[in-house]
């Protein structure tokens, strides 16, 4: 080999290295001058085609609607009514969610239900269901307008306040003519669904 060749042949060689060191960084760039940890964060994003993708529409909840339930309400949020009347009066009652008022609720789906209610004691009304409902009993301190089961076939209505095991049907909502409506004897009270 002459001395002549050797230049030419380390240039080759040389032009040979840059150009395999040129290849590597071609396989491996650092794409627009992101740092490594943004890369690698780039490359885990989703591809093209499922970010084009259009959303995907969440079911809804097909909930069928109760009783006394607004439109668009869900079972959570929804609460149940009750309205209450007294000769020409009617008061709308809010229900507990209990296994007594589901037994009411069933009752009243096949029409209103209308008691004699008595007197008693000066603060309450009695009237026999002439139906057992499933009690859930608990001492109970009940306020005017409060509704409740006692010995799991009468509907107590209240205009005053008493202590005693009860289970909870209800609340009337807005007391105003309540205790005139009840009056100071007996009287027909009408139960039924809320609209």
């Amino acid at each position: 080999m002459s001395k002549k060749s050797i230049p030419v042949l380390l240039c080759c060689l040389m032009a040979l290295v840059l150009f395999a060191c040129g290849s590597e960084q071609q396989t491996a760039p650092q794409s627009l001058g992101m740092s490594s940890d943004v890369q690698s964060e780039h490359e885990t994003t989703a591809p093209e085609s499922e970010l084009d993708a259009p959303p995907v529409k969440e079911a809804q909840n097909e909930t069928s609607q109760l009783p006394g339930q607004e439109p668009g309400d869900t079972e959570e949020n929804a609460e149940m009514k009750m309205n209450v009347h007294i000769g020409a009066h009617t008061f709308t009652a809010t229900l507990e969610d209990n296994a007594a008022v589901d037994a009411l609720v069933k009752m009243m789906e096949s029409g209103p239900l209308t008691l004699q209610m008595s007197e008693y004691a000066g603060f309450e009304k009695v009237g026999e269901l002439g139906a057992n409902l499933p009690a859930s009993n608990s001492q109970t301190t009940t306020q005017a307008g409060d509704i409740v089961l006692y010995q799991g076939s009468q509907i107590v209505i209240f205009y005053g306040s008493n202590s005693w095991s009860y289970t909870r049907l209800g609340k009337i909502d807005d007391l105003t003519g309540w205790t005139d409506a009840l009056g100071s004897g007996d009287v027909s009270v009408t139960f039924s669904l809320g609209e």
